[in-house]
């Protein structure tokens, strides 16, 4: 019937793909970068199948880690589909062309500085894809709906179900129309309750199960508490007179993290400070948002107001209004991204202010191992920002609320809608302590002996 291959994001969080093959038929389920430090230098290795034999490529949602190497497999042969819903496909154009600008320009500015000091490199002085790689994926993009039954191929059918994740998730639910057997990615699951967008869907019957286990060793802090440590730690930081700095990812959580401050700013919980976003990509992907109410909570949609709109806003979109923040004098609040400060102009905002005790450096996401945001966050007292080794000084918060991943016990509830266990249930999108953790409880909570996916893993479903 099914057989998967694991080609990333096993026991680690990003590089998402899985390589699914059914009656001769080639499939890769999402196209992801890696973005742990350590394995970065996977992203320049051929990928293990000639994408020439693959046949189309699903995409569960738009996050570089799960779309990010499309680019590399299109210039290298491949010339199948790439089936997402139209959110997703909006902003993934968006993402892959912001990364490959950022790439580009790193790779200039590695081969200056490399030509200073004489060092040898330890990556190719090369963009790993162009900005015209990145062009050439869009012609292959082809829309899918939810909740329609699709036929891909002969004897497969597919549903998208909402994974509650961003703006245009899906949990992907493949049918053997012969054996009725089906097998679910759940991509980056979702939460409940959240602001802007609706539950992920559940569903009473799963046969094959490949989860994300990214929070699968703790459980996020409520709403209520998150909002309260944002209120306070802004009004310290104006207080002192330094500046909040928030390293954000463009899609989804810059988005709830304006309709947060637009509540504390209407309750009068936080001193009315500028606000920057100082991220093209996050002002185009906040575009994307308006465009498809349907896709946002309904309740959201019922106060028939924009969640994102307030006086105090100011979108940076060019190099010369993100260093002109600089000279805004008095407290200010800046997002920006990367969301694990990997690239981009939270570089020049971190090295601008880890080094003052006044200011806050505030982590609103998941920072993955070898990866600069885990360094600040795990107390280091120096970091290397920007090629220049920077002392901490600022106040490092994390806040954890925020996350659009399911924790444990929402992946317990997700799983709760079942009438039997799956057959086999693979856990992937993990550091070893979350994804052995899931394991565990998921045999003693729901009777699921769950297998750890293993890089390069193939396993054959019948």
């Amino acid at each position: 019937m099914f057989t998967i291959t694991f080609y990333g994001a096993t026991k680690n969080v990003t590089g998402s793909r899985h390589f699914l093959n059914f009656n001769g038929r080639n499939f890769l389920i999402d196209c992801g970068i890696y973005q742990e430090r350590e394995f970065l230098s996977r992203n320049w290795q051929d990928f293990p199948v000639k994408p020439s034999s693959i046949d189309a490529v699903f995409l569960t949602h738009a996050h570089l880690d799960h779309c990010g190497f499309l680019p590399c497999i299109v210039r290298d042969g491949f010339k199948g589909k790439i089936f997402a819903t139209r959110p997703t496909i909006e902003i993934a154009k968006i993402a892959l062309i912001d990364a490959a600008k950022l790439y580009e320009e790193d790779a200039e500015k590695k081969r200056r500085r490399h030509q200073l000091t004489g060092k040898t490199p330890a990556h190719p002085e090369v963009p790993l894809f162009t900005t015209e790689d990145a062009y050439d994926v869009f012609d292959l993009f082809q829309e899918i709906p939810c909740n329609e039954k699709l036929d891909i191929s002969d004897g497969l059918m597919l549903i998208c179900h909402n994974a509650g994740h961003i703006l245009g998730s899906v949990i992907f639910e493949f049918i053997d129309k012969k054996t009725g057997k089906n097998l679910v990615f759940t991509g980056d699951l979702g939460r409940p309750a959240r602001p802007l967008l609706p539950e992920p869907e559940r569903l009473e019957k799963i046969d094959y199960l490949v989860v994300e286990s990214t929070y699968g060793d703790r459980i996020h802090e409520p709403d209520y508490l998150s909002y309260e440590k944002i209120a306070q730690v802004i009004s310290w930081t104006a207080k002192n007179g330094g500046n909040i700095v928030v390293p954000s990812f463009a899609i989804e959580r810059t988005q709830e993290f304006l309709y947060c401050l637009k509540k504390l700013l209407q309750q009068n919980k936080i001193p009315h400070l500028m606000i920057f976003i100082d991220s093209p990509m996050a002002i185009k992907v906040t575009e994307v948002f308006k465009r498809y109410p349907e896709f946002l909570r309904q309740s959201l949609i019922a106060l028939d107001e924009n969640p994102f709109e307030m006086d105090l806003l100011h979108p940076t979109e060019t190099v010369e209004q993100s260093k002109s923040i600089n000279h805004v004098k008095g407290s200010v609040i800046i997002i920006a991204g990367s969301g694990m400060c990997t690239g981009g102009r939270i570089k020049h905002h971190l090295a601008s202010n880890i080094g003052r005790k006044e200011s806050t450096i505030m982590f609103i996401g998941y920072q993955a191992q070898g990866t600069l945001g885990r360094e600040i966050i795990s107390g280091k007292t120096e970091v290397r920002i920007l090629g220049e080794m920077k002392k901490v000084m600022a106040n490092i918060v994390q806040v954890n609320g925020f996350s659009s991943h399911a924790d444990q016990s929402e992946i317990l509830w997700w799983l709760s809608s079942l009438k039997k266990p799956p057959i086999n249930t693979f856990l992937v999108h993990g550091e070893n302590n979350a994804i052995e953790t899931l394991k565990k409880t998921l045999f003693e909570r729901k009777s699921i002996d769950a297998t750890i996916a293993q890089y390069q893993m193939t396993v054959r479903l019948e």
